[in-house]
């Protein structure tokens, strides 16, 4: 099992979400990532993850720092690697600059969605985001307005 971090960044004055299409899912995701070499902290990593996959620099934690939803994730096997699991720890990002977002590379888009677009969207149920976990965060975005 390899440990991930991912950011469900989150622009709070829209109430919209954004995720990233992996090719080697070929589904809509969260920005998620492996540790490089000595790191340690997993907010750390979420966030420098969500900075270099969608361009933006102004990511602060939302509403706080805590760790939001841990996940166990099966990922297929690859000409680099056997079939395993990540267990995937999931971060909250904001944004106030949400049209800064560029790709990190043609290949991986981003899109900002509502949170029920975002459910409906992400393809693996395996990997969905937790409905309360979203609407949760939808509630927490209506009263900052």
């Amino acid at each position: 099992m390899h440990v991930t971090a991912s950011a469900l960044i989150v622009y709070p004055d829209s109430g919209r979400v954004l995720l990233r299409r992996h090719q080697r899912h070929q589904s809509w995701l969260l920005v998620e990532r492996h540790a490089d070499p000595n790191e340690h902290d997993p907010l750390a990593i979420a966030f420098r993850e969500g900075g270099q996959e969608t361009g933006l620099r102004d990511l602060v934690p939302w509403p706080d720092a805590e760790l939001r939803h841990v996940v166990i994730v099966p990922v297929p096997a690859h000409s680099r690697e056997e079939a395993h699991e990540h267990a995937d720890l999931r971060f909250v990002p904001a944004t106030k600059v949400p049209g800064a977002v560029q790709p990190e590379n043609p290949g991986a888009p981003l899109r900002w969605l509502s949170p029920d677009e975002a459910r409906k969207t992400i393809a693996e149920a395996k990997d969905t985001l937790s409905p309360h976990k979203l609407a949760a965060h939808s509630a927490r975005l209506e009263m900052a307005e």
